[in-house]
């Protein structure tokens, strides 16, 4: 099975077969998962600054959700148009200089006086993500030796587990010293830069010998479908991904002010049920994959999209102990579904690993980001009580999954 074209000369079948001959390049799958954990940890801090923000600036509902449309909708509009580049002209060294822009806009919101600077950081933020994610996935498969669906999930969970880390910094550090002591943490994206400038030099390693290698033949994989068939499965997979990020969105960007609001809890106690949410969501991401690479990722698409339905129905008519229950449960089910869908997207079309990884991040974002903005508003003429009853139907949309094709990997 192909993964991507390295130069604009080097044919993906030929890097594909010399890819699945590798064992898996462990040094590095933990780099760049350790990196992501940097990367995602310094986006939950946005998340995780939200009641803090909401006082200072004395924001609404639709304000907060601005923030998350501003940084996840710059990602999203970015994210395709840099894989489809790196497709093209691959950029080992953008990596480090995404993390850079990320560690600017963490600088920027410790200090921004202002809203708009706030907006300003999340943007930073947003281009950071943008640049790391399509060329980071494309690393996790590179250094996968064919297991695409475990080396998925494992780079996945680095980032799951940095954005459950975001609440418990904030409510040990950030609530008791303030906004300001979010540039404390600046080192951890300087370990990052670190950690993708060694993936970098890996990377260009890895495009030149696989320019020099003698073209072998083409691995066996998956009979490619038509292109029309393509486009409506890809059509599918952005319904799932709508269900699950709209629905993500509404959870997580919302959680700590619905359980202070339902059950009067302080914020620091809000963020650990945040945290133990998004530490949920971090197990099931590993699940995910490796299953997938077991039974096929229809079944694992089918079961954590629709299988989270009852739970999430539920959810709003929960006692506090319930919530925190039934929230993991939706956490760890839920979250299982990307590396499944992402990897069954790659697998489509397996000479453009960069632009579906960005399409497929791009559009994850820019749904997390629209929903969190739209359900803000709905939460200012509503209640946040009323936008989790609203959105406890999205996970229903996983009935879709039924008309995906069969597709075992290869």
């Amino acid at each position: 099975m192909s993964t991507t074209t390295t130069t604009t000369t080097t044919t993906p079948p030929s890097l594909a077969a010399a890819v699945t001959r590798r064992p898996v390049a462990v040094g590095i799958l933990a780099a760049i998962t350790g990196s992501h954990l940097v990367n995602d940890m310094m986006q939950s801090l946005i998340l995780a600054l939200y009641p803090i923000l909401k006082g200072q600036f004395q924001l609404s509902f639709a304000q907060v959700g601005l923030i998350t449309l501003t940084y996840q909708l710059t990602a999203s509009l970015f994210q395709p148009l840099i894989g489809l580049r790196t497709d093209r002209r691959p950029a080992p060294y953008s990596l480090p200089m995404g993390m850079a822009s990320t560690l600017c806009g963490l600088l920027l919101l410790a200090y921004a006086p202002s809203f708009v600077l706030v907006l300003a950081a999340a943007m930073l933020v947003g281009i950071g993500s943008a640049i790391f994610h399509p060329e980071s996935s494309r690393i996790a498969r590179l250094a996968s030796g064919g297991r695409h669906g475990l080396s998925q999930s494992v780079f996945q969970v680095g980032g799951n587990t940095g954005t459950a880390i975001g609440p418990l910094i904030a409510a040990a550090v950030i609530v008791p010293n303030g906004r300001t002591s979010v540039a404390w943490f600046a080192g951890a994206a300087l370990i990052g830069i670190g950690l993708l400038s060694y993936v970098g030099r890996w990377y260009q390693q890895h495009l030149a010998s696989a320019a020099r290698a003698p073209r072998p033949a083409a691995a066996p994989g998956i009979a490619p479908l038509p292109p029309r068939t393509v486009a409506w499965v890809v059509a599918i997979l952005l319904v799932l991904i709508f269900s699950k990020y709209f629905y993500i969105a509404g959870l997580s960007s919302y959680y700590t002010f619905y359980l202070i609001q339902k059950f009067q809890v302080s914020v620091q106690s809000a963020q650990l049920h945040l945290f133990g949410f998004l530490l949920a969501s971090a197990v099931g991401t590993l699940i995910g994959g490796p299953v997938g690479d077991r039974i096929g990722r229809k079944p694992v698409i089918w079961a954590s999209i629709l299988g989270v339905a009852p739970f999430a129905l539920a959810l709003p008519y929960a006692s506090l102990g319930w919530t925190t229950v039934l929230t993991m449960i939706i956490g760890l089910v839920l979250s299982s579904a990307f590396s499944a869908i992402l990897v069954y997207a790659q697998e489509l079309m397996p000479n453009r690993i960069g632009t579906v990884s960005g399409l497929f991040f791009g559009f994850a974002f820019g749904m997390g980001g629209l929903g969190a903005a739209v359900l803000g508003v709905l939460a200012d003429h509503t209640s946040i009580l009323w936008v989790y009853q609203v959105i406890s139907f999205l996970p229903l949309l996983g009935i879709v999954a039924a008309l995906l094709p069969s597709r075992r990997h290869g």
